[in-house]
């Protein structure tokens, strides 16, 4: 019995896995960001946006920048206050303190064009991938996420000083 070598690597590791696939499909997402005169944190900031449905207090908003992205206080409202000084999202009253913050005609066309953009080039690629495996993989990543945000971060490796 022969056996090749393809067949005796071993699978990569999850992380690995994700991180290999996060890192290709960032360089596709930077290309098309490029094109568009967009910056990746601003990306990030309309995506943000619009995972909180679109409007939330600009407490909150500065809140999720600051726990999904890793931003301190100050870079979470820099980020804030670069989408709204881009005409991308602006403020307005709110029961709280602080106001709201809101996505704009502009700010909400320029996500749905990127998003339409990066889908011409993953729709393909990923339309011979089994529907049900996506749905698999997707729920998968967001139980990964989930417990993953559930884990204090902590040293785990002792260094010698």
């Amino acid at each position: 019995m022969t056996s090749t070598r393809e067949n005796t690597r071993p699978l990569p590791l999850i992380g690995q896995a994700v991180g290999q696939a996060e890192s290709s499909l960032r360089r596709i997402l930077i290309g098309i960001l490029a094109e568009s005169g967009t910056s990746y944190q601003a990306y990030l900031g309309l995506q943000r946006l619009a995972a909180l449905g679109g409007e939330a207090t600009r407490d909150a908003y500065e809140r999720d920048l600051s726990d999904w992205l890793d931003l301190d206080g100050a870079a979470a409202a820099r980020l804030a206050g670069d989408l709204v000084a881009a005409g991308l999202a602006e403020t307005g009253p709110a029961q709280t303190a602080g106001g709201a913050i809101r996505f704009t005609a502009q700010g909400r066309g320029l996500r749905d064009e990127l998003l339409a953009a990066a889908a011409t080039i993953t729709g393909p690629m990923l339309a011979t991938i089994d529907r049900g495996d996506l749905e698999i993989t997707v729920r998968t990543l967001e139980e990964i996420t989930r417990r993953a945000r559930g884990i204090a971060v902590r040293p785990t490796i002792a260094r010698e000083n």
